[in-house]
C-alpha cells in the first residue's frame, strides 16, 4: 500500500512544536524586556504646567532640595513646593517675567499649581522619604542628579527588584547625614568600611521582607 504522505512529513509535528515553543519564548522575552519598568518608566519626563529648571535653581544657584521640598526629612511623602515658596523669591526676582505669569496668577487666586508627579509609586507600595534620608540615603540615589536637569526625568526603574537590591546591598548608597542633598558628594575610598561603621552607629537595617514595603 502506497504511503499518502512522504516520509519527511513525520518531522512536521516536531517542527511545529519546536517552532511554537520558540515563538512563546520570544513573545515572553519581548514582553519581559519591553514591558519592564526599565523601559516603560525610565525616561519619563512629563511637561509641567510651568517650566521650572532644576539646573538653574539647585544647580547654578545652589538651592538646597529642602528649601522647596521642606518636609522630606520629616514626612513619608516628598511635598511639592507651595506658591508661597516660589513667591518668597519671585516677589522681587523677575517679578514681571511673562514666563512666571502663571505663578503670579496662582498666587493671586490662591489656587495651587497642578504639578505632575514624576516619581509616582503604586498605591500598594509604602515608601518613607524621611526614613531613607535619616538612614543616609541621598536624593541622587533614586532621583539622579537633578541639579543637572532642566526638566526632571525619571532615571531609575523604582521597581521591586531595584529596591530590594539596594536594601540587600545598601553600602554604596550611604553617605553622611549632612550630605544627603549634595549632588556632587563623592564617596571616600574606604566607602564600604565607612558604611559598615555608619550602619552600626545609626542602626541601619533595611527590611527585605514583604511587610517592609507592603503594609
Amino acid at each position: 500500500m502506497a504511503h499518502i504522505f512522504p516520509k519527511w512529513a513525520n518531522w512536521i509535528p516536531l517542527i511545529v512544536l519546536a517552532g511554537g515553543g520558540a515563538l512563546v519564548l520570544i513573545v515572553v522575552g519581548l514582553l519581559y524586556y519591553y514591558g519592564s519598568p526599565q523601559n516603560t518608566e525610565v525616561g519619563y519626563r512629563p511637561a509641567q504646567p510651568i517650566h521650572y529648571s532644576h539646573r538653574l535653581h539647585p544647580g547654578n544657584l545652589g538651592l538646597d532640595c529642602r528649601y522647596c521640598h521642606n518636609q522630606v526629612e520629616f514626612s513619608a511623602r516628598a511635598n511639592l513646593p507651595s506658591i508661597q515658596t516660589c513667591m518668597n523669591c519671585h516677589k522681587i526676582v523677575l517679578r514681571n517675567s511673562e514666563a512666571l505669569k502663571p505663578v503670579r496668577e496662582a498666587w493671586e487666586s490662591g489656587q495651587p499649581i497642578q504639578w505632575i508627579r514624576v516619581h509616582d509609586l503604586p498605591d500598594y507600595v509604602y515608601f518613607n522619604h524621611a526614613a531613607h534620608l535619616r538612614s543616609g540615603v541621598g536624593c541622587i540615589s533614586c532621583h539622579g542628579n537633578v541639579a543637572m536637569m532642566d526638566t526632571v526625568i525619571q532615571v531609575q526603574p523604582l521597581n521591586m527588584g531595584w529596591c530590594l537590591d539596594c536594601h540587600r546591598h545598601p553600602d554604596a548608597h550611604l553617605r553622611p547625614l549632612d550630605q544627603i542633598t549634595n549632588m556632587y558628594w563623592t564617596p571616600p575610598q574606604d566607602q564600604i568600611e565607612w558604611a559598615a561603621r555608619f550602619r552600626l552607629e545609626h542602626d541601619v537595617q533595611p527590611p527585605t521582607d514583604c511587610s517592609g514595603c507592603h503594609r
